[in-house]
Formats: structure tokens, sequence, C-alpha cells
């Protein structure tokens, strides 16, 4: 990797730690892009593996307003979804990858973004982890699901429940990313080197998460998701 691409995925670290950090989500999908035009073969490690701490902080720092109920039902239906990732991810080739990172993200945004107001019940808790399951393992992104979920939940819940779910979901589909050898040591190193920008980003949204909350959060969230999808869906 050049100075350049390392430098540019650097700053792209940083900025998406900070939007996760201050919205709850955002981290993989501005990521996810940048990342899939300069290396793909860093997806989806690269980002399951970064995520893990950030999204450590970010329930340690709002943890009085998990949802547990939510947490237990994604994790559910996350797990069933972890191995059907997998299977997508051993199929298809990386220019086929880079198209499904895009539409997944577009299409589950807008859905999001018009689904009208409602409180999630047990099955479609379930159903939300399933298809996190499997776009997060096979693309690294699973945020657009989550925001379908909790886009009407305060900004608090919605930014602890999230980094519950994908601090769960992470883990799981790191264990069988491993097993199945898709976890390469250059790849760690790599990631290895972008912890310090993730620290910084992560660090530098305290300042800001408070001040984000009810429909402006909501907008934010899902139109990184909708830009982040077409960018990808243009460069592949």
């Amino acid at each position: 990797m050049s100075m350049l691409a390392f430098g540019v995925i650097a700053a792209i670290v940083l900025i998406s730690a900070f939007v996760q950090g201050s919205t709850g989500m955002g981290f993989a999908m501005i990521l996810a892009p940048v990342v899939t035009f300069i290396d793909p073969s860093l997806i989806p490690v690269m980002l399951l593996v970064l995520m893990i701490p950030l999204n450590l902080y970010i329930a340690a720092r709002e943890r009085e307003h998990i949802d547990w109920t939510g947490v237990k039902w994604i994790s559910v239906g996350r797990f069933a979804g972890t191995f059907a990732g997998l299977w997508i991810l051993v199929i298809v080739n990386l220019h086929q990858l880079a198209l499904l990172i895009g539409w997944s993200t577009l299409i589950a945004a807008v859905v999001a973004l018009l689904a009208p107001k409602f409180t999630p019940n047990k099955p479609v808790l379930a159903t939300v982890g399933l298809v996190t399951g499997v776009t997060e393992t096979s693309t690294g992104i699973g945020g657009p699901p989550y925001a379908l979920a909790y886009q009407h939940s305060p900004g608090p819940e919605l930014r602890s429940t999230v980094a519950v779910c994908f601090l769960v979901g992470e883990i799981i589909s790191l264990i069988v990313l491993a097993f199945s050898g898709q976890v390469s040591a250059d790849t760690m190193v790599t990631t290895a080197w972008m912890l310090p920008f993730l620290a910084v980003g992560s660090f530098l949204s305290r300042y800001v998460h408070h001040r984000l909350d009810g429909p402006v959060l909501r907008y934010i969230v899902l139109g990184f998701a909708i830009v982040s999808g077409i960018i990808v869906i243009v460069q592949a």
C-alpha cells in the first residue's frame, strides 16, 4: 500500500469513528466504499476489527440506555445470518462484492427512510439481526438494518443499543471468518496501524454526541447510508 493510500484510509478511519461515535452508526458506511476502491481484500476484516473497540467505547459511554431485549433478539438472528454471509463471501468475486456492498446499503437505507414510525417487535428484531449477519459478514456493513429498527428511538438508546449489537455481531463474524481462513496477517497488520486514528475520532465524538437526537440524527444516519451506497455502485 502506498503512503497516499495509507493516508487516505487513515483520514477516513478518523472521520468515520467520529461520525459513528456521534450518531451511533456510519463507520462502515463511510469507510467501506473508500477501502473497497483502494484495496478490496481488506473487506470485511478491517472494518470488523476496527469496530470492536469503537463500539465497546460507545456502549460503555451510554450504557444506561441500552435496550437489552433488542440486543438479545437481534443477536439470535445475527448468529444465523453470519453463515449465509460467509457463503456469499466465498462464492462472489471482488467486483460482485463491491456491487453487493453498494446495492445492499442503498436499498436498506431507502427502505428505512420511507418506513413509517413503528416500534420493532421480537420477530422484526430477529429479522434485522439475520439481515445484518448476512451483510456485515460479507461486506462489513451492518448499519442500515439497525437504522431501520431504531431510527425513531432516542439518540442515547440508538447509539448504545446499536453499539452492543454491532459488538456481538462483529465478534461472531470474525470468529467464523478466522476459522474459514478469511483473516490474513497482512490485513491485521494494516488494521493495527489504523487504531490510533480510530482512537482520535472516537475521543472527539464525545464533544458532539449529546447534541444529536431526534429527526436530525435519523436523517444524518440514513443520508450517510444512501450516499455511501451510491458511491460504491458508481465505482464498481
